[in-house]
């Protein structure tokens, strides 16, 4: 009798500690660290091959010169790219059929596979083309990898989110994303100063791949011991099973072209302030490299804070609103920004410039995984979230660079500008066309 009315004490006393949606802050809490911490994991192995590429190129690739050397590791970075849809499809796929915390669980595990290949490769003096073949095989599985890992993590999250704050903790999707990125430039910038060139170059540049491995190993153990998602748990009761790629584009057309069209600028947008604008500090604005780098790290961490703020935001005024805004000011911004920027003026001035881009920026990227969630029924959410994500990023996020070389390259780098205003105007023309997503979210189960 007495054990009795202790539990019903203790199941008493969680229901008044838990959310109006049914979820204890403990239980919700977990579900966003395990999310969270996987995708920081996941986008730091993935940045450690562009951050330490100048010292492994030649392991693999002896022979030209440096450039030729870059040349051949950046494609095969650009098949890595080019393998993400095909994990988007894959593990977005099985998250539907099998659950969220399994296809988590197998995208950090091919990530750690994949750092772990690339940390144990013989170079190219041992086992000759080898070693560049094993390598590719190494980055196929980490694109594989980080593919299936947006959808999975993006639905998960959503899902554990809860109504009332979903957009505020969804944005932590992006917060770790930006995370694994400066993450994996600090470890770079640690090395540089603690070992010589030359230990960089023979072993040195196999530690973050090392490190990499080990944090995905704990992360699966972690994921290991999520709870399900109410969401799927209750459409798996109902025998709702995954649908396939034919039953997303039949019965969801609208919504795969509302992630295409938002992905269009959004992804754009995004490699052009956090990556490409390194080298346009050095290349168009002629400020010296270390410069760029300092510029370029202090507005990824200022847009890494901006990210909580903004998912808050559009739990108060809605996802729709931030998203116009973000799209119709990025677009009215981006001119002044490039060519103010261009000027070469104070390293001050190009942050404040930089910053002000990112900030409307921070529009769309801390809500770009809830708004895609909230899109799709159950059965299909992961698959729905992931694939025409990982095409529309592919093509025109991965694309980002080129794109901009080759314009600088035929004397009409302001042609440049035109064409990412354009796909943001498509973007703003989506968010105008679209519902928004927090009044009619396709989320239902908390």
């Amino acid at each position: 009798m007495v054990g009795t009315t202790m539990q019903q004490a203790t199941n008493a006393s969680s229901t008044a500690n838990a959310d109006p949606d049914g979820l204890s802050p403990a239980r919700r809490l977990r579900a966003i660290l395990g999310g969270a911490a996987g995708n920081l994991v996941e986008w730091f192995d993935w940045y450690a091959y562009a951050a330490f590429t100048l010292y492994f190129a030649p392991v693999f690739f002896p022979k030209g010169d440096q450039t030729s050397q870059l040349l051949q590791a950046a494609a095969i970075f650009a098949v890595g790219f080019a393998a993400r849809p095909v994990g988007a499809w894959l593990v977005g796929i099985y998250a539907d059929r099998a659950g969220r915390r399994a296809a988590l669980s197998l995208s950090v595990g091919m990530m750690c596979g994949g750092s772990l290949m690339i940390a144990a490769i013989p170079g190219h003096a041992t086992i000759g083309p080898w070693a560049g073949l094993l390598l590719l095989l190494a980055r196929v599985v980490q694109g594989l990898s980080v593919g299936g890992e947006y959808g999975a993590s993006a639905s998960y999250m959503s899902e554990m989110a809860g109504e009332r704050h979903r957009g505020f903790w969804s944005s932590f999707h992006y917060v770790t994303l930006v995370g694994g990125q400066l993450l994996a430039l600090g470890v770079l910038i640690l090395l540089q100063r603690t070992l010589s060139v030359d230990a960089l170059a023979a072993w040195g540049w196999r530690i973050p791949f090392v490190i990499g491995a080990m944090l995905a190993v704990f992360v699966f153990w972690l994921r290991r011991g999520l709870d399900e998602s109410d969401s799927f748990k209750s459409a798996d009761r109902k025998g709702v099973r995954g649908g396939t790629t034919m039953t997303l584009l039949r019965e969801h057309p609208r919504a795969v072209a509302t992630i295409v069209g938002l992905t269009a600028g959004g992804s754009l947008g995004f490699y052009i302030y956090t990556t490409y604008m390194q080298k346009y500090l050095v290349n168009t604005a002629g400020f010296s490299k270390s410069t760029a780098s300092e510029v370029s790290a202090i507005a990824l961490i200022a847009f890494m804070l901006l990210q909580p703020v903004a998912g808050w935001l559009s739990d108060r005024i809605g996802r729709r609103a931030m998203l116009i805004g973000s799209f119709g000011g990025g677009a009215l911004i981006l001119w002044p920004v490039m060519t103010g920027v261009a000027e070469g003026g104070s390293a001050g001035t190009a942050l404040l410039l930089i910053l002000a881009a990112l900030a409307l920026q921070a529009g769309y990227t801390s809500i770009g995984a809830v708004v895609k969630a909230e899109l799709f029924p159950t059965h299909v959410r992961a698959l729905g979230v992931a694939l025409p994500y990982a095409v529309a990023n592919a093509a025109f996020g991965g694309s980002a660079e080129y794109v901009a070389l080759w314009f600088k390259a035929e004397g009409i780098e302001r042609g440049f500008y035109v064409y990412a205003i354009t796909l943001m105007g498509v973007s703003f023309v989506t968010a105008l066309l679209m519902r928004d997503t927090r009044r009619h979210s396709r989320i239902h189960e908390d």
